[in-house]
């Protein structure tokens, strides 16, 4: 089985590669055919200078070489206009094309158009193909070393090559002058072509490596992707999402919200009924960003959750949760933790807070408040820490916010922090409002003021409202 997926993943990686190359051969196409139009131009030119008499180049011999030439150079960008680039055997015929245009150059004009033999060469390292630079190559040593041949009978007059007068009709070519074409010319300049063919093998390995290397980040970068997407929907899964939570008690109203700074967050919420008369309430934020933080979230989540029970002090659960998780924070992680357990018969609200940000109480008919209370110090943090646990008495109507620094500490784009007055502000303009349409209105005056910026912190909230007293069961 785990020979199939292994063959299934190479198989699949192959087929990346090959369309990833078949997309660039056809995007060199079009740029190989831009090049050979730049071409097509200079040559123009040079037939316009040596029209107006500023080259020397007999005009014949250009009248007759230069069309040619340029209609070599310019059929490329038609067969890609036709094709759209996109056969395999495009880049053959544009090379092919670039070679005939340089060996009629160089056939014509056998001391200008040395230089020009890089061109083809060039032209194919556009596809990042060893084997077709080697065999552009081949081509060009072949055609190169005959097009010096050719322009010692009809191209231009090269004294280097020639030792008669440089009249067409008046050349002598003896089969000396033929071995010293080649001793002298033909070998020096082949390899030089070989040294500029080398390089630009060179590069076009190098290059297609890189983008063979590109192609498997970008996979890799698309499986972490889709992990992620995966991980995201986990979290938001292990996270109360569903409201309202529990329509058949009309005890309370609670509403909560958490919007991760990444893929996945370190920042969580939880409310558990821990027995029937006994509400928890649990806002957390992890150190950290990303899967670290996340992994770490679920931890915590899981033990403060697992050692909440009736009738034990908060102090105490977060005492043996702080050991818990530090044996097992290899990271050096902490997390800032505030629980909550309401009585829905008497209203008493018992609380520990783990450096947490201080919650928000509006009592019925009234404008919400900042708590201050004691932050205590932040879970795994450091072994053997004793919390103190509070309490206050809640009346019907009352309302309690909480959050995380996500909040606080949002910043627009002028690096300025949402804070504790803007926060304190907008919950007194919506202190009547129901949890679930409360944190929306906290949450849009949040958007308003960082604009564009982007969110660096994970942004929880956590509403609830005790709306009557329960019965006390017998």
């Amino acid at each position: 089985m785990k020979k199939d997926r292994q063959k299934k993943a190479r198989e699949i990686n192959v087929e990346s590669e090959w369309i990833a190359m078949r997309e660039n051969e056809t995007e060199a196409n079009q740029y190989a055919a831009k090049c050979l139009i730049v071409c097509a131009a200079v040559g123009a030119l040079s037939w316009l200078f040596n029209l107006l008499g500023i080259f020397i180049i007999p005009p014949m011999i250009m009248n007759i070489g230069m069309p040619f030439t340029i209609l070599f150079f310019l059929i490329p960008t038609l067969l890609c206009k036709i094709t759209n680039g996109t056969p395999g055997w495009l880049k053959y015929a544009i090379v092919i094309c670039g070679i005939i245009s340089i060996f009629i150059l160089s056939s014509a004009m056998p001391k200008h158009g040395v230089l020009a033999w890089a061109v083809p060469i060039s032209l194919s390292c556009h596809y990042y193909s060893k084997r077709l630079t080697q065999l552009t190559l081949v081509a060009s040593w072949i055609l190169f070393s005959a097009s010096i041949y050719v322009g010692m009978y009809i191209g231009e007059g090269d004294l280097n090559l020639l030792v008669s007068e440089p009249d067409i009709t008046k050349r002598v070519i003896t089969g000396k002058m033929l071995f010293e074409a080649f001793l002298f010319f033909v070998l020096p300049r082949a390899l030089v072509l070989l040294g500029i063919s080398s390089i630009c093998t060179t590069v076009a390995t190098r290059t297609r490596r890189l983008l063979e290397k590109q192609i498997k980040d970008s996979e890799e970068r698309q499986r972490i992707s889709t992990e992620l997407d995966v991980a995201t929907r986990i979290q938001a899964d292990m996270l109360p999402c569903i409201f309202p939570a529990f329509p058949e008690r009309p005890e309370f109203d609670i509403y909560a919200t958490m919007n991760p700074a990444k893929e996945v967050g370190g920042d969580f919420y939880d409310f558990f009924m821990v027995d029937e008369t006994h509400l928890a309430i649990v806002i957390a934020d992890v150190s950290g960003k990303g899967v670290p933080a996340a992994l770490f979230m679920v931890i915590g989540k899981t033990l403060i959750k697992d050692h909440t029970k009736p009738g034990h002090d908060l102090g105490d659960i977060f005492s043996e949760v702080n050991n818990l998780l530090c044996e097992s924070n290899s990271e050096g992680l902490f997390i800032t933790a505030f629980e909550g357990v309401l009585d829905l018969v008497t209203g008493e609200f018992c609380f520990v807070n783990a450096g947490h940000e201080m919650p928000f109480i509006a009592k019925a008919g009234h404008a919400y408040e900042p708590y201050k209370l004691k932050p205590g110090f932040v879970l795994a943090g450091m072994e053997n820490i004793k919390y103190q646990s509070g309490s206050i008495r809640l009346s019907p109507g009352d309302k309690i916010f909480q959050y995380t620094d996500g909040v606080t500490e949002a910043t627009n784009a002028t690096y300025e922090l949402y804070g504790m007055e803007r926060l304190a502000d907008v919950l007194s303009k919506n202190s009547a409002k129901k949890p679930a349409e409360l944190l929306p209105a906290v949450k849009a005056d949040l958007d308003a003021f960082v604009g564009e910026a982007p969110q660096f912190d994970d942004i929880t909230m956590l509403s609830v409202a005790y709306l009557k007293a329960m019965e006390r069961p017998d």
